[in-house]
């Protein structure tokens, strides 16, 4: 009877197998955007914590500036992305040095999250009980680093179907959108969430 199923099936085993192997990306994500959750929930929040000799709300104009250097950085890894992918109208075939400074440029932007993320961990912590915007902002700044170990885990490989690594790339630069808006927006609009 199993030969019978798998003769009727013939594709049913590489099916699982592609089905087990396209759950990585998700379950790497959701472990570090949760272990980040569970952090952040979990610490004590310490608002004397400094970023570059900045404490509390003098850090605001700081990080909403960080953040929108980072945001920047989001907008030039989409315009480098659709380029490499052939969607950029105009541009033509991606050269390698495109290739290489969208890697770049995808390092500038992590490192530049890390102090805002550091202090914002650290300092704050996972608050959902606050408000809306604090909320969002909080969740969305755990799923950030879920999606980009996602996004590592997608670009070592090369099993995944060639929509898989523009969709985590694109939730990235969303998440990254969010952060700003949530954060920076709100710094910048004097402490109002505009509604775009």
């Amino acid at each position: 009877m199993g030969n019978t199923i798998q003769s009727d099936h013939p594709h049913a085993g590489a099916r699982l197998r592609s089905a087990v192997w396209m759950s990585v990306p998700i379950l790497v994500a959701a472990a570090v955007a949760a272990g980040l959750y569970v952090f952040g929930t979990r610490h004590v929040p310490d608002y004397s914590i400094s970023l570059f000799g900045q404490t509390a709300a003098d850090t605001l104009p700081l990080k909403s500036w960080l953040g929108t250097g980072l945001l920047a950085l989001a907008g030039v890894q989409l315009g480098l992305a659709l380029w490499i992918y052939g969607r950029l109208p105009g541009a033509g075939v991606a050269p390698l040095r495109v290739v290489t400074g969208h890697r770049l440029v995808g390092a500038c932007a992590l490192l530049l999250t890390l102090p805002i993320a550091y202090h914002c961990a650290f300092a704050y912590g996972v608050q959902t009980h606050v408000d809306a915007r604090v909320a969002v902002h909080s969740i969305a700044g755990c799923l950030l680093y879920g999606a980009f170990a996602a996004k590592v885990t997608v670009v070592r490989s090369e099993r995944f179907p060639g929509w898989t690594l523009p969709l985590v790339g694109g939730t990235l630069v969303a998440l990254v959108a969010v952060l700003w808006y949530t954060s920076a927006l709100w710094y910048f609009d004097g402490y109002r969430l505009p509604i775009l």
